[in-house]
């Protein structure tokens, strides 16, 4: 079984274009220290990739000495390509109204992780278009690319004094979502997975003809001969992964969510922890409500 986990693990990562070396040193710059209520604000910029430098949020909890639990925080699209990493500190779109991720999570005692991935907040500058254009002409793919930087953000967060390398979460809304589950696919030591309304069954995606709800940055080439979104999240397994979706949210189809569903529970009940994965569907649309958020805080406590 294992073996065949690594294969499979091996042949996703190979569909992601020509990536730079995962073994490249990694290097950190801090800019800035920001003591804020309940926690601390590092402002670095990471060399992840040898291409490009990637602005960074780190927060520790000013109560406790450590090492913390700590969580890789994937921000959101939502065509605001200026936001980036501040959704971990400001929050974002229609869930401003509860307080944002990085003081929910310090407050739980955990330390945080946020990149800005390509094109979003201080990488800003060319679009999206731009940059999957020129990464097709030169082989690389960039949902590959960003992938690559947040497996890279992981090899970084381990090295932290601050952070406990055996108790990693990832979590996301929307991008955010997809990315936390193909970063806990590839990078076995993530131990908790939580994804926030995109847990989208490629195949119900096109029955629904909704390939336009998500950015060009999202495909990447000949996926489909080789995956299904359930297949890309059985990886995960055993690993604990809680899924949140909204039953109007047109990027996740609930027939595609009841296929994802039944193959995960049936993954996970021959690992013999079918409480280790959970989907919860809500009467909503693309958004996080207050019963989500409590949801995610809960699961964390109990399996981070």
């Amino acid at each position: 079984m294992i073996t065949t986990i690594d294969s499979r693990r091996a042949e996703l990562y190979a569909l992601l274009g020509d990536l730079p070396e995962r073994t490249r040193p990694i290097s950190a710059e801090t800019i800035a220290v920001e003591e804020r209520e309940g926690y601390w604000l590092e402002k670095l910029v990471l060399d992840l990739n040898g291409i490009e430098a990637v602005p960074a949020y780190f927060l520790r909890p000013k109560v406790g000495e450590g090492p913390f639990p700590a969580v890789l925080f994937n921000h959101a699209h939502g065509g605001n390509y200026e936001r980036g990493k501040d959704e971990l500190i400001e929050g974002g779109g229609s869930d401003r109204q509860r307080a944002p991720y990085g003081e929910a999570l310090t407050q739980q005692g955990y330390a945080v992780l946020c990149i800005d991935t390509w094109a979003f907040g201080e990488r800003r500058g060319r679009t999206e278009s731009a940059i999957f254009k020129q990464m097709l002409w030169q082989g690389q793919v960039m949902w590959g690319m960003m992938v690559y930087d947040n497996l890279r953000a992981v090899d970084y967060l381990v090295t932290r004094p601050e952070v406990d390398a055996g108790r990693l979460a990832t979590l996301g809304k929307s991008m955010g979502s997809t990315m936390a589950w193909w970063t806990a696919a590839l990078e076995p030591r993530i131990t908790v997975c939580v994804d926030i309304c995109c847990l989208t069954d490629y195949q119900a995606l096109i029955e629904t003809n909704g390939l336009d709800g998500h950015g060009i940055y999202y495909y990447v080439p000949n996926l489909l001969k080789h995956f299904t979104t359930a297949q890309i999240n059985a990886l995960i397994a055993p690993r604990p992964h809680l899924g949140l979706a909204g039953d109007y949210d047109l990027l996740t189809p609930p027939a595609g969510l009841e296929r994802i569903d039944a193959e995960l529970q049936r993954v996970y009940a021959e690992y013999g922890v079918p409480d280790a994965w959970q989907l919860k569907r809500y009467a909503i649309g693309h958004h996080e409500t207050a019963a989500m958020r409590a949801e995610v805080l809960a699961f964390l406590a109990k399996w981070l």
